[in-house]
């Protein structure tokens, strides 16, 4: 199952010497159920700011995130999280890992193995399921810590720049390898990325935000469909997308 995510009117301030500083203001967005949405943004935008609002861990200065019409309020089991740094817990196996949610969630030792079976399998996990996040490369531990986001089945996936920490080439790895589990199990996305043209590769819409404080700039259709390969990347309307994009972004940071 997956649900409408909706953001509206957003605000939120931090405070400072000199009174409040907004990181976002007035910020509007939709996720449509099953869609793949990124946020780009320069620094000083607030990207993880608005995801930690819509996760539940940060609460807005005013506006709502809406899940099918319910108000967010706090975190819960229908939005999982996914940050850049894996936060596995070094001392249990891969498959422990993923069965961490559905332990917390009162779900019975039979159901719990079904589904970490399950989510072994999309991750391309099996073979690893014994093994500890000390034993597996970057890319394996992304990969185990969004399998534990899947697992408990949440309706939105929230991805906060996840394959920052990755070399370029297991990055580009990890990117076929998250729309093909986007594919396949139809989660509703949303990510964080700096990375542009990571951004056009997975996204079915973009929202630029601008900086200081964060509002949305420009909102972008990608004009691809959900099979995309690589060779897209050279694909004339993908790099106009990209240059406007990053010519957005240019001229944020020069307003700096």
């Amino acid at each position: 199952m997956t649900s409408r995510l909706e953001v509206r009117g957003l605000r939120k301030a931090f405070r400072s010497r000199n009174g409040p500083t907004f990181a976002l203001d007035g910020v509007d967005l939709v996720v449509e159920p099953g869609e793949f949405v990124c946020i780009v943004g320069a620094s000083g935008s607030g990207k993880s700011t608005l995801l930690s609002v819509v996760a539940g861990l940060t609460e807005p200065t005013s506006g709502e995130v809406l899940l099918d019409g319910t108000l967010v309020d706090g975190p819960g089991p229908d939005r999982g999280l996914v940050f850049q740094n894996y936060s596995l817990y070094p001392w249990r196996t891969v498959a422990d890992n993923i069965a961490f949610g559905l332990e917390v969630a009162g779900m019975k030792g039979g159901d719990i193995e079904s589904r970490v079976r399950r989510y072994l399998d999309v991750m391309q996990l099996t073979q690893w399921r014994d093994a500890r996040p000390s034993q597996l490369s970057g890319g394996m531990r992304q990969r185990v810590a969004i399998a534990r986001s899947l697992a408990t089945e949440p309706e939105v996936l929230l991805l906060d720049e996840p394959f920052g920490a990755l070399d370029a080439h297991t990055r580009s790895l990890m990117q076929d390898f998250l729309l093909g589990v986007w594919r396949q199990t139809g989660t509703t996305v949303l990510m964080v990325t700096h990375d542009v043209e990571e951004a056009l590769y997975l996204a079915q819409r973009i929202y630029v935000l601008s900086s200081h404080p964060g509002r949305v700039k420009r909102e972008i259709v990608v004009p691809f469909g959900a099979d995309r390969p690589r060779s897209i990347r050279r694909n004339e309307t993908f790099l106009d997308l990209r240059d406007e994009v990053q010519g957005l972004l240019l001229a944020e940071a020069a307003e700096v």
